[in-house]
């Protein structure tokens, strides 16, 4: 007799059984079968590449010390000494490894799952999530708060590539800065509600006030655009949701004043209010990218923000009850080599490097992987982007071992790992 954590229908055995004419046992299709608590993904991308053993691997390779967290046998980096004390709402993977030396090799992989391919375009996990679990409330499906400073390639591989521009990130604006506002979150003073109702006033509407602002939109994709934006317009909880006054000042001092603090902050309100995914971009212009001055950067500038940001979000989610339906990832494109350099920094390395995640109704409060003892190289459970992305898609009801239909008619994984092979979840974090 099979045990799940939910009662098979006869419908269920029947698709179970048949799974196996394909080379899908029995077992895995019980696994796809279990539910899914996660509504919403928040990336926290730390652009540049932090250094895994000045962080959530602590080795003595490092200048910081390990520290103690609240779960016995984990340590991590003295520099955060607030996420140690919430060691039990994360999980850390010490074990990651990916491809790309340089940063847009590695971050095109960290976004896709696949390597960079000059006569293809591959859609970020983001976009995934977006179009398979859709909108919710009128909220953009995925977002990325804010927008990339540095010029439109990285901001590209986050995009949707051939799935089209219904699954493209709303890009918003830095919520740190002082004049933020959220572009067309509000009609035309001159326009009235009752004015949407004409037809010929909705179109001019429209085109006055959007289609320009997206002028790579195919011409196909008006409708539907049209109806996103219009929706947008109207639809309180929307306006609501990007507007940070609504937060107490000891809220906005708890998550911090920066861009780091209030992107994560406006991910919170974004995902309570509907949105699928959003990429907290708050770390500007690779700043991980630490080739000189490594433990200055680490200490002075780059961890605190993230130490004291990251942990208000876990502590908020909690309080608000999303914690099940909210996974928190905080990762960069690779990591950090295990030597000092003559500049006295650390210079790229993706054989091996470490996250966090937690949320989502994942089993956190562990370290999984391990690595050698200068972080160097992974020794134990080495895990791949395409695992990661197949985690947060089963533990959001996504079929991660769909393929898409390219628009040269090659199929690309959703969820792509080593050599090709589909990723599987990390198992560790479920149970």
């Amino acid at each position: 007799m099979f045990h799940t954590t939910k009662t098979l229908s006869r419908r269920d055995y029947l698709r179970a059984g048949s799974l196996g004419f394909f080379g899908l046992d029995l077992a895995k299709a019980l696994a796809a079968a279990t539910p899914a608590k996660a509504k919403s993904c928040i990336l926290i991308w730390l652009e540049g590449g932090p250094a895994q053993m000045d962080t959530f691997d602590p080795k003595p390779n490092s200048s910081f010390r390990p520290i103690a967290t609240n779960v016995a046998g984990i340590q991590v980096s003295e520099l955060l000494p607030q996420l140690a004390k919430r060691m039990d709402r994360l999980a850390l993977i010490r074990s990651m490894s990916s491809f790309g030396d340089d940063h847009p090799q590695a971050v095109h992989y960290a976004a896709t799952g696949h390597l960079h391919n000059p006569a293809m375009q591959f859609p970020s996990l983001g976009s995934i999530v977006g179009k398979e679990k859709g909108p919710r409330n009128g909220m953009p499906a995925y977002a990325i708060v804010p927008k990339f400073e540095g010029g439109r390639q990285y901001e590209d591989y986050f995009r949707s590539a051939f799935l089209g521009a219904d699954y493209d990130p709303m890009l918003v604006p830095d919520p740190a800065k002082g004049n933020f506002e959220v572009p067309d979150m509000g009609l035309p003073k001159s326009v009235t509600t009752a004015a949407i109702d004409s037809r010929q006033e909705f179109r001019k509407i429209i085109e006055q006030e959007y289609r320009a602002r997206v002028a790579s939109a195919e011409h196909a994709k008006v409708d539907s655009f049209q109806k996103k934006a219009l929706e947008m317009l109207l639809t309180p909880g929307v306006r609501e949701a990007f507007d940070l006054s609504k937060e107490s000042d000891k809220t906005r001092d708890t998550y911090g004043r920066d861009s780091v603090g209030q992107s994560l902050l406006l991910a919170r309100r974004m995902v309570e209010a509907g949105t699928r995914f959003v990429t907290a971009a708050g770390y500007h212009g690779s700043s991980w990218d630490t080739h000189s001055d490594n433990d200055r950067l680490h200490r002075d500038r780059l961890t605190p923000p993230l130490d004291r940001g990251l942990s208000a979000l876990l502590d908020d989610l909690v309080a608000r009850s999303l914690s099940d339906e909210t996974i928190v990832i905080a990762m960069g494109e690779f990591g950090r080599t295990p030597h000092i350099n003559p500049g006295l920094g650390r210079d790229h390395w993706p054989k091996c490097w470490s996250l966090a995640i937690g949320g989502g109704g994942l089993r956190v409060g562990q370290a999984v992987g391990k690595s050698d003892e200068r972080a160097a190289n992974v020794v134990e459970r080495k895990t791949s982007i395409g695992d990661l992305f197949a985690t947060v898609y089963k533990a959001m009801g996504i079929d991660w071992h769909q393929e898409y239909m390219t628009p040269v008619g090659r199929p690309i994984k959703i969820a792509n790992s080593f050599e090709d092979s589909t990723g599987e979840p990390v198992r560790e974090l479920f149970g």
